[in-house]
């Protein structure tokens, strides 16, 4: 018996790195789960690698910017397991390494456009079909830098802080309807978008973190679990830190 026996959870960005992580644990606690990312390839070998492991998983291509691919999404979702009851709103994108001042007008728009428009776009189609289904569960990846700067990159920084706040609205304005909404902060992870970073950056990046090392994927997934699971029943619009200590120097 599985945390999340019967239950249908959808996962975006659930291709590589964080969100595999999260739609491979959902699978092993009993969810059926639905697979999406804008990269097929991706998406389709993380299915594969959920059933080989007996669990029980679809994809759907979708970019989270677009809206009308968000909304199709979730109506897929519907049509394929029978309802939507989790949905982990993950996909995003680092963006430009630059000054504010020298943020270029597209990449400032691309970064809000896939991790805080994506995101609202996803809520906003969730939160319908929870209504029609009584009840359901939304976690959003936030970031450590939903409460810290991170230097060149105001986008992402702007983004991640305005995801906290839209979390704490919905779970205001939902509590009431049984549908609960939490935020998630993670640290840097040891996932594929890190992999470029040269030696002496990453070690730098390690020594931000007290506890001496970068975080894994599935230390995220696990509170991701936690908070879509009932576990956390009393527990909604707040935003959990997953830092290693990131956060507190």
């Amino acid at each position: 018996m599985g945390i999340l026996d019967n239950k249908v959870a959808l996962v975006t960005g659930a291709g590589s790195g964080i969100g595999l992580a999260i739609a491979e644990l959902y699978a092993k606690e009993g969810a059926k789960v639905i697979v999406s990312d804008i990269n097929e390839e991706h998406g389709n070998g993380a299915v594969e690698k959920i059933k080989s492991q007996g669990g029980e998983a679809s994809f759907i291509k979708a970019d989270t910017s677009n809206a009308e691919q968000v909304e199709d999404l979730v109506k897929s979702t519907v049509e394929i397991y029978g309802k939507l009851d989790i949905a982990c709103n993950n996909a995003g994108i680092g963006g430009e390494q630059e000054l504010t001042g020298n943020y270029t007008l597209d990449g400032w728009r691309k970064v809000l456009s896939i991790n805080l428009d994506g995101v609202f776009y996803g809520c906003k189609y969730e939160l319908e079909q929870m209504e029609k289904n009584g009840g359901g569960v939304i976690v959003n990846m936030a970031s450590i830098h939903g409460t810290v700067a991170a230097p060149l990159s105001s986008a992402y920084t702007s983004a991640k802080h305005a995801v906290v706040g839209l979390t704490k609205n919905i779970g205001a304005e939902y509590g009431q309807k049984n549908i609960r909404c939490n935020a998630v902060g993670p640290a840097y992870i040891e996932t594929p978008l890190l992999e470029a970073i040269s030696g002496d950056m990453k070690a730098a990046l390690i020594a931000k973190h007290p506890m001496g090392r970068l975080g894994k994927p599935e230390e995220v997934a696990e509170l991701v679990l936690f908070l879509s699971s009932e576990k956390s029943s009393f527990m909604t619009g707040g935003y959990y830190l997953v830092d290693g200590g990131y956060t507190t120097v």
